[in-house]
């Protein structure tokens, strides 16, 4: 294979390279220049609340309610995308486009029922 010098440049695992020795250097001397604390700082590694003293800061978040959303809207990108690109003729597609329209709606409807305490 024959590559000019100039084409080996833009090879991806080269410009990666370049790239990241490019930005080790610039970290090098940024490092020198950037503010350093005292060492007695202890303030340094706990997290900014606002000058609220918060023991425990590490937030686990509940994704309970982002699930039926997030499948919601895969769901429906993947429908409309199924739809709007059915062939051109939609007389002989019309009932594959009906069947993902009640696949959707039976699938919203199951997706946001209500639990009952019975």
């Amino acid at each position: 294979m024959n590559c000019p010098a100039a084409l080996i440049l833009i090879l991806p695992p080269v410009v990666f390279l370049l790239v990241l020795f490019f930005f080790i250097i610039v970290s090098f001397f940024t490092e020198r220049i950037s503010y350093k604390s005292p060492d007695n700082c202890e303030g340094k590694t706990k997290a900014y609340a606002c000058g609220e003293d918060v023991k425990e800061h590490r937030i686990r978040p509940d994704y309970v309610e982002f699930f039926p959303f997030a499948f919601f809207f895969t769901l429906m990108h993947v429908i409309v995308l199924m739809i709007a690109t059915s062939p051109e003729k939609i007389t002989d597609s019309l009932a594959i486009a009906l069947l993902f329209i009640v696949t959707a709606f039976l699938s919203i409807l199951i997706i946001f029922r209500r639990e009952r305490n019975d």
